[in-house]
């Protein structure tokens, strides 16, 4: 049987992605996001959750995805600390589907010459759906959330 890899089907706008499920703490519902003077655009605000401040990222904003609209499903993807470098971090996305298991020929690594905003972050596109027929195959971007929180500069650890 061929190994497979848990990972977090989430959506933001009308597209699906996917984050590794062991950088994912909890999942849950938004909430009243306190916001930060003079942050950058990315980042939301902080939450006060269960007694711990956490810093709240617009993943769309940060990745340059464009709005949607109004999302009525939005939840908070709380990260794991070492995400961060020990701060208490969670991403925003419009809705969470469900946590899939992917086996290596559901897995396509993209091409190094595909350059979007959002192209660095991406660790491969991953296929759902009926083998026999690609046309109903549901396309799915997996994110490498690590690199962008670490990209972002502010989480690094001090020299």
């Amino acid at each position: 049987m061929a190994a497979s890899i848990d990972v977090v089907e989430f959506q933001l706008g009308k597209e699906h992605y996917a984050l590794d499920i062991q950088i994912a703490r909890e999942i849950v519902e938004m909430m009243p996001i306190t916001p930060l003077p003079r942050a950058p655009e990315y980042l939301a605000g902080i939450i006060n959750l269960r007694g711990e401040i956490t810093n709240i990222i617009d993943l769309r904003d940060l990745l340059g995805l464009p709005e949607s609209g109004e999302a009525e499903n939005k939840k908070i993807v709380v990260l794991m600390p070492d995400v961060a470098s020990g701060s208490n971090v969670g991403i925003i996305v419009d809705d969470v589907h469900s946590v899939i298991s992917i086996r290596n020929e559901q897995i396509e690594r993209i091409n190094d010459g595909i350059t979007s905003s959002i192209s660095n972050y991406v660790k491969a596109i991953i296929k759902i759906g009926d083998k026999e027929d690609e046309k109903t195959k549901t396309l799915i971007i997996w994110l490498d959330v690590q690199k962008v929180i670490s990209d972002l500069g502010c989480y690094q650890n001090a020299p």
